[in-house]
């Protein structure tokens, strides 16, 4: 059995450094693929610890793998770090007040990910060299979650391979399991035609836009047509001009198709990329299709998410005082009072205390055990850990780092995880993960009942969903 109250007293020791990791990365704000500050601060931490850090892993710019220990058996922790565009937002603030000069913002609670994940890893290499245990841990730094699917390139370059098992988090508005998660691709469609004036001479043009136009009348009947789980998102990168009066020769979508399986989507990308020639051939332009970038569905593996979830059940959630409840009633009372009223009576439901005792501490603090209906329920969102879980018995689990209701992907989200509320998240995420991995280095038959349920739901196959001319960091 794991050395608990060890593992408690080296995770105390590092909770300064994981808050001010934390507080670094989001002062950072960087986007995929250009996290050059936060993997830079993540990797001299990591040297200073006495790990041995590989730049640019898989050929990233950003990424990294860091490593510390021999021997089976060989554990691995992901780390994330990049921020979201247009949520800039002063820490704390609970009314819109982006940072001047500031375009990105942690609004998926990225820098607490990456301080929480390097905690861990630093607390299992003073576990392990204080046991005097065999076994490796490898922190890998991992760009571009949000939109550029880094695990997933990381993944292709084999990154992961070898990996006993593998363990994530994220932070969010509870403490519970993290379940499946759906596949996903981004394709482009570039449509390109013959520019003309739309009024004096409208034979003699061929609209691109009216070419998108019925590209995406085309998929909303297709959506009739395709499994109800399946979801088709598009968005216009490129109108074709501001002017009325031409007709446009050029005009480009984005498309997100999304499946709870990659074969699945990749069989109703195919009916898409046929309506976009069907709608090329009818107004007489040529398209050009792109795929950009894939991910797996996300497996929770039965013995991973177990160790991970009873870790968190033995400690409890965050270690929240009153300088977190105080920061959160403030962001409570700034919710609209129709708002404010479900979000305390949910919260009071799922920590199973007064309505009234909830509004004065409005964190969750509960932390739900692991059931097997983890595994069956499936999440309508997509991330590229899917792509690790394919090639490691993966266990995921999602902390409170923020008040109850506040949306992923929000500048509220931003303002709360760069308070100590993100600092307690991502320590206590920080012992969990290393008191899970300590299981696995005292009981490696653990890592081998992990790797025979990959077995059984893969058949010990990964499937890239990158076209083998992807590049990491491609302009959409």
């Amino acid at each position: 059995m794991a050395d608990r109250d060890k593992i408690f007293d080296i995770a105390e020791a590092k909770n300064r450094l994981i808050a001010d990791i934390n507080h670094s990365v989001w002062n950072y704000a960087e986007g995929g693929y250009c996290e050059y500050k936060s993997a830079a601060k993540l990797m001299e931490v990591l040297r200073a610890e006495g790990f041995q850090v590989e730049e640019k892993a898989g050929g990233i710019e950003t990424a990294f793998i860091g490593t510390y220990g021999s021997g089976r058996p060989v554990i691995g922790i992901l780390a994330e770090y990049d921020a979201l565009p247009g949520l800039s937002q002063k820490a704390g603030e609970a009314r819109h007040c982006p940072i001047e000069g500031q375009a990105y913002g942690h609004g998926c609670g990225h820098s607490a990910l990456g301080a929480g994940s390097t905690g861990a890893a630093l607390i299992v290499k003073e576990y392990l060299k204080e046991k005097g245990l065999s076994g490796t841990v490898k922190l890998f730094g991992c760009p571009a979650e949000e939109t550029g699917f880094g695990k997933a390139f990381m993944a292709r370059a084999h990154c992961f391979d070898g990996l006993d098992m593998c363990f994530s988090w994220h932070p969010a508005d509870a403490n519970t399991n993290f379940p499946r998660a759906i596949t996903n691709y981004a394709v482009r469609f570039d449509f390109k035609g013959c520019s003309a004036h739309a009024s004096s001479a409208p034979e003699q043009g061929r609209s691109a836009l009216d070419a998108c136009e019925l590209m995406n009348v085309g998929v909303n009947y297709l959506r009739e047509h395709v499994p109800t789980s399946t979801r088709l998102h598009y968005a216009y990168l490129d109108c074709g001009g501001d002017a009325p009066n031409v007709v446009q020769d050029h005009a480009s979508l984005l498309y997100y198709v999304r499946g709870p399986r990659l074969s699945q989507c990749g069989e109703v990308l195919e009916r898409v990329k046929k309506i976009a020639r069907g709608a090329a051939l009818m107004t007489e332009t040529e398209v050009n299709i792109q795929v950009l970038g894939g991910l797996n569905d996300y497996i929770p593996n039965h013995t991973a998410s177990r160790l991970l979830a009873d870790a968190f059940c033995a400690y409890g959630g965050p270690d929240f005082g009153e300088e977190e409840y105080a920061i959160a009633r403030k962001f409570l009372g700034a919710l609209p009072e129709e708002e404010r009223n479900k979000t305390i009576a949910a919260g009071a439901r799922q920590n199973g205390i007064s309505k009234e005792a909830f509004a004065a501490r409005p964190l969750n603090t509960a932390a739900e055990p692991y059931s097997e209906k983890v595994r069956q329920t499936v999440m309508p969102g997509s991330t590229d850990v899917g792509d690790v879980s394919h090639i490691a018995p993966t266990g995921q689990y999602m902390v409170t780092g923020v008040i109850q209701g506040t949306g992923d992907h929000t500048w509220q989200f931003t303002a709360q995880i760069g308070t100590s509320i993100g600092d307690k998240a991502a320590q206590a995420t920080a012992r969990a993960i290393a008191c899970a991995c300590a299981e696995v280095y005292e009981n490696p038959e653990l890592a081998e009942q992990a790797k025979k349920e990959l077995l059984e739901e893969t058949d010990g196959v990964y499937v890239s969903p990158l076209p083998e001319d992807a590049v990491p960091g491609e302009k959409r």
